[in-house]
């Protein structure tokens, strides 16, 4: 468990907050008191959040949405399916985990999502996009099976809205004979703010008993005159257009409420008690303020979506420092390849700023499409561009890469078009745990025919890469980790590699090892303590068979190491080339393990799977039977490097 510095809550500055050990204790709240509730939640959650780092505006944006749905609602028996976790924290403090909170996205404590195995009362575990209105569609259906009266609740961001996913789900309820609730959560400006009273007189009309009785009756009544039917159910959807803009789901089979004011407590609890009682497919508008109650983090909620610790007295500072991520190098690239090549174009799947496109949007407005939280479109919407002789940049983080697979396959790389693809979060990826870690993304790439695949050791080698991946004529990957890496500033040229051509960065005696990307330091560090050969080898596809047959002829024991899972990946390919060439050698492949590596520090997931350069001298000092250096050595060569 995190043993950082612990959260305190004195009764005296959270006195209602305090009494809230479960979703139980709120009804112990009078109405009027669970205003105060919500102030002290966010305080809380500020507090919290700047502390440890974590997904702040957006839960300042559920607080009140959050107190109302436990309150009316008898969780964890109703289902609660929060789409992705970014909006609950508010609800993770509610449910038992408040003092809890100093401990997340640290190793051992809470996750930065939703998790089955943390708390009951997280229904669906969740890190990606989208997926909360079919999760509760599924339990919906599995409670009408048992003829249960247990409810569930979608709750979903505007911005998940974007993805076809989500309106699959839709199509799928509409369809089907279900008891479901989606409560749109409304969060960003491009509907203007709907805090009026008509508003919400509409919202408690349109979700209460009496309006509902007579929608029903009045379908009873008109159901033997097909025509009168049509006509009355024309008017109340032309009725309802005057005001609301839930044309589209009550085409889907929706009864569709609002916007309502996410942020009014009255209002929400006596909208969520009539919806509650009403059966079938009901879809709940609510709009919200992302960042609410924090100043800085509403005059910028995206800056503050994902923070590091910070001082909230003052917010978060500006980071500076000589060094580059991964992320800057390759937006710097993007702004200057574009400057040479006007077929260029950037795409990304709503990650403008974690991508690094955002200075490319700004200069090249016309050539930078975000087709908002649609990996699977992305990718065939660049096949589309590449067919029409645009060479389309593919911005997309490992984890979301493998949402649109099938559209590598048969949209991409089927045609052999000419589509790049920069890969962000590669491998291990600390605080953000399982959900996110980029650690397939070789394994899956290399076996599909056509793929270019490449993995820089450094800042310098991942520009050199990007431009041979964007003058490959075909789909080809440059895949590099979060964060920096040697520190190696890139210079300004757009210089190619030759391609599937390795390079040795140290010679040594009898074992070699050759290291992907970004374990290429480490191999180094563990090089010097084990007198190794170091092989950077910069492709997966097509692996340099030269000079894996030329280290297997001077070296005893080869060593493969890789941010990347074993099976299927870069080490994998080596073997199967040593196998062709009928090589003897010991091999060790060093990876990540049959397993999902649970949120933590880096450094440390690193040196659990034995990934860092003490790990890498242990798997060959064990392999070879201390035979290459004892023990006092190894440590002694470590110690220096």
């Amino acid at each position: 468990m995190f043993s950082g510095n612990i959260i305190t809550m004195p009764k005296s500055t959270y006195p209602l907050l305090h009494r809230i050990n479960s979703p139980a204790d709120l009804h112990d709240l009078e109405e009027s008191e669970l205003l105060q509730l919500a102030t002290e939640l966010r305080e809380f959650l500020i507090e919290s959040v700047s502390s440890t780092g974590g997904h702040l505006s957006a839960g300042l944006g559920t607080i009140e949405l959050t107190i109302a749905l436990h309150r009316v609602f008898n969780t964890p028996e109703d289902r609660l399916v929060w789409d992705i976790g970014h909006q609950a924290y508010p609800h993770k403090i509610l449910t038992g985990r408040r003092d809890a909170m100093h401990s997340l996205r640290r190793e051992g404590g809470l996750s930065g999502f939703l998790s089955r195995s943390e708390s009951e009362y997280d229904s669906f575990g969740a890190g990606h996009s989208s997926t909360s209105i079919s999760a509760a569609l599924g339990m919906s259906a599995v409670a009408a099976m048992e003829g249960k009266g247990r409810q569930s609740v979608a709750i979903i961001g505007d911005g998940a809205m974007t993805a076809g996913m989500a309106y699959e789900a839709l199509n799928n309820a509409g369809d089907a004979d279900s008891d479901l609730l989606v409560i749109l959560n409304d969060n960003k400006m491009s509907i203007s703010r709907n805090r009026g009273a008509m508003h919400n007189y509409l919202a408690r009309i349109l979700s209460g008993h009496f309006y509902t009785g007579v929608r029903q009756r009045s379908k009873s009544i008109l159901h033997r005159s097909p025509r009168l039917s049509r006509y009355a159910r024309r008017l109340e959807e032309h009725m309802k257009g005057l005001f609301l803009p839930g044309t589209l789901f009550e085409e889907l089979g929706f009864n569709y409420i609002g916007p309502i004011d996410g942020h009014d407590i009255p209002l929400l609890l006596a909208t969520l008690h009539n919806l509650r009682d009403i059966k079938g497919r009901r879809f709940l508008h609510i709009v919200t303020q992302k960042g609410k109650g924090y100043q800085p983090a509403e005059k910028d909620p995206c800056n503050y979506h994902g923070v590091t610790p910070f001082n909230r007295a003052v917010g978060m500072e500006k980071k500076t420092g000589k060094s580059k991520t991964y992320t800057q190098v390759f937006g710097e690239w993007l702004c200057d390849m574009a400057a040479a090549d006007k077929r260029l174009t950037g795409i990304t799947p709503a990650m403008r700023e974690g991508s690094g496109l955002a200075a490319f949007a700004e200069k090249f407005p016309q050539r930078y499409f975000d087709v908002g939280i649609a990996e699977q479109h992305a990718l065939t919407f660049a096949a589309g561009m590449a067919c029409e002789g645009m060479k389309p940049v593919v911005a997309i983080y490992s984890t979301f890469l493998q949402r649109a697979y099938d559209q590598l396959i048969h949209d991409i790389a089927l045609q052999n078009l000419d589509v790049t693809f920069a890969i962000d979060r590669a491998g291990l990826v600390g605080a953000d745990g399982a959900t996110h870690a980029g650690v397939f993304d070789l394994s899956f790439l290399r076996c599909i025919p056509n793929m270019l695949v490449m993995a820089p050791a450094d800042e310098r080698e991942c520009r050199q890469m990007l431009t041979t991946a964007y003058q490959y004529n075909g789909p080809a990957a440059v895949r590099y980790p979060r964060g920096s890496g040697s520190g190696t500033l890139p210079d300004a040229a757009l210089d190619t590699l030759p391609i599937g051509k390795a390079e040795i960065v140290r010679q040594g005696q009898h074992v070699v090892i050759l290291a992907f990307g970004s374990r290429v330091a480490a191999a180094l560090a563990a090089a010097e303590a084990v007198n190794a050969t170091v092989v950077n080898m910069r492709f997966i596809k097509p692996l340099d068979a030269d000079m894996i047959a030329a280290m297997a002829k001077e070296h005893r024991l080869i060593v493969t190491v890789e941010e990347n899972v074993l099976q299927g990946g870069a080490g994998s390919a080596v073997n199967e080339c040593l196998h062709q060439q009928a090589a003897d050698n010991h091999i060790i492949n060093l990876a990540i393990a049959d397993a999902f590596i649970d949120h933590g520090d880096h450094e440390q997931q690193l040196a659990a799977c034995g990934l860092d350069a003490t790990g890498i001298v242990a798997a060959i000092n064990a392999a070879d039977n201390g035979h290459i250096l004892s023990s006092s050595q190894v440590e002694s060569g470590l110690a220096g490097s």
